[in-house]
């Protein structure tokens, strides 16, 4: 598995596709560590030509930024050894964790969906396989209708104690709510249209990035 990775500000892309790149490398030159492309419904074609598009420009932004594609194992498969695709995340239809690891290999970066204790504690069966996951929804959301119940803030303790692995919160979650959200113990904060909507997705990813270091360091909320 790839180690390290850098969860405190974790870019999941949205809509309009177009602005997409333009977005995802600003987000990575404020310090976004991780830019999941997500963009449905969508044809794998125009995923494919959107990935290799971010990636491009992420990697021109940030190099160490990591590029994920959302749920579609193959595609990663195939894009990474000549585009910078690091992995994927998959949900909780998705492909098996341990087939996607058998195709994907030992190096590439797989988060999984999770949102309930019951669902945390399968994910530890996967610790040796996966890097991370996500636990959601936060608030409601309108982009993702998990059928799960929001989270909350006082949601997330449990759940960071009960995993074997870092936790990313996600669902609905804005840039104001990550120092609130680093002190529950989570690893970063997953946002969509916070930056597909930001004014300025350099300065939000820092600020993001900031609050948790803040936070960590035992600084003020």
């Amino acid at each position: 598995m790839s180690r390290p990775l850098d969860l405190r500000c974790y870019f999941v892309t949205g809509q309009p596709a177009e602005e997409v790149p333009r977005i995802a490398a600003l987000a990575a030159a404020g310090g976004a560590g991780v830019i999941q492309v997500r963009s449905k419904p969508i044809e794998e074609s125009a995923l494919e030509s959107l990935a290799c598009a971010v990636a491009d420009a992420v990697a021109k932004a940030n190099p160490a930024t990591r590029v994920l594609i959302d749920d579609n194992v193959h595609l990663a498969t195939r894009l990474m050894p000549t585009h910078r695709i690091h992995g994927v995340h998959i949900g909780q239809d998705d492909m098996d964790p341990r087939a996607a690891r058998a195709l994907l290999g030992p190096d590439a970066i797989i988060g999984l969906t999770t949102g309930t204790l019951d669902l945390v504690q399968e994910a530890n069966e996967y610790a040796g396989v996966i890097d991370y996951i996500g636990a959601g929804p936060f608030r409601p959301t309108p982009t993702k209708d998990s059928g799960r119940a929001p989270i909350g803030l006082d949601g997330y303790p449990a759940l960071v104690e009960a995993s074997r692995l870092p936790v990313v919160a996600i669902g609905d979650v804005h840039a104001s709510d990550a120092a609130d959200l680093a002190a529950t113990g989570v690893a970063g904060v997953a946002i969509v249209r916070g930056f597909m909507r930001a004014e300025d997705p350099r300065a939000m990813a820092a600020g993001i990035a900031a609050d948790f270091d803040r936070v960590a360091a035992g600084g003020a909320l």
